[in-house]
């Protein structure tokens, strides 16, 4: 499949290389607006750079789209792609205003075209693993799920200002990890937070610690917590209790060996960041796309996970706005 990338930045590169080295893809066009970062990128995997989104998706070679670029882009690049009956994958998210994801929605519906969102945790070995041991029940009745999700250091305040708060940019993929796990939607959500890390953050409107509860209508309660900053390294880790027991999914290390001394026993710190966190889930995503591109699969993660997501960061933000626990719109 010959692939146009939209959005040459770090993302776009990861998908770029990944698209270069599947035995099924390959990698067409890249767009950015900056002239040389798409030139730049398209040259190491032979393909074509250019500014011209429009002249890229009316090309007849192009078989599929992957948008890597800026948030306030996606909905306007998610329709061209759609009119030109493109398969989609989109990074997340899909916009931060409900309304237009709706709008957008509605259009790929009636375009038919698949649309694979970017939440790439759900395609972590880990994390599927841990979830498929939910599915079969390995941890009976679902009563609490923890999710850990903490940077290893804090975005500048000029990123803060344009991301949508911590909710919509960083919490999101644990809100949509939530869902992926507990198999039934949550009705009520509690946030609160602070600013501990970078004062600039605040000064920009946001907060650098937060964390949640939601509870299903069951009565099933799930705990995230989100910092900006740790210390030492990109922490990701859940936790699912139940009737029957517990499942757990650690930081996996960059390397297993342990080192055993008179004074301590040592292994490797957390990877770094997401880049070196998710290589596997960023190849099972393509993987997946390929498949769905070729109509042999369904998307594992659609337009509307992106929209439910939405919707719990965004009753998030008003729960803590109100200090209180605010029911979730169904």
């Amino acid at each position: 499949m010959r692939i146009a990338l939209l959005g040459a930045g770090r993302i776009g590169q990861i998908h770029a290389a990944n698209i270069h080295h599947h035995p099924g893809s390959q990698l067409h066009a890249v767009v950015d607006v900056n002239a040389a970062a798409a030139k730049s990128l398209a040259e190491r995997y032979g393909a074509k750079g250019s500014t011209d989104v429009d002249a890229v998706l009316a090309d007849p070679a192009v078989e599929g789209v992957f948008i890597c670029t800026s948030t306030d882009t996606h909905v306007e690049l998610i329709l061209k792609a759609s009119q030109r009956k493109l398969p989609i994958f989109c990074e997340k998210p899909i916009d931060l205003d409900l309304a237009k994801v709706d709008t957008c929605l509605s259009e790929v519906s009636r375009s038919g075209v698949p649309l694979v969102l970017g939440f790439n945790r759900r395609f972590d070995p880990h994390f599927r693993s841990l979830r498929d041991a939910v599915r079969r029940g390995e941890a009976g009745d679902i009563e609490i799920v923890k999710i850990t999700s903490r940077d290893p250091a804090p975005p500048p305040p000029a990123y803060v200002r344009v991301s949508g708060g911590i909710f919509r940019d960083m919490m999101i993929h644990d809100l949509d990890m939530a869902r992926f796990l507990l198999a039934e939607e949550p009705v009520e959500i509690f946030a609160t937070g602070s600013c501990l890390v970078d004062p600039g953050i605040g000064e920009a409107g946001d907060i650098d610690t937060a964390m949640v509860i939601l509870k299903t209508r069951r009565g099933a309660l799930c705990h995230i917590d989100n910092s900006r900053r740790a210390v030492y390294g990109y922490d990701q880790r859940i936790e699912v209790f139940g009737s029957k027991g517990m499942l757990q999914a650690a930081n996996p290390p960059p390397t297993t060996v342990t080192r055993y001394t008179r004074d301590a026993v040592l292994t490797d710190k957390p990877y770094n960041f997401f880049l070196d966190r998710y290589p596997e889930a960023y190849r099972a995503e393509l993987d997946h796309f390929l498949e769905v591109a070729a109509g042999r699969a369904e998307p594992l993660v659609t337009g509307h996970d992106g929209r439910a997501a939405l919707v719990l960061a965004d009753a998030a933000l008003q729960s803590l706005k109100l200090g209180k626990p605010v029911p979730i719109p169904q």
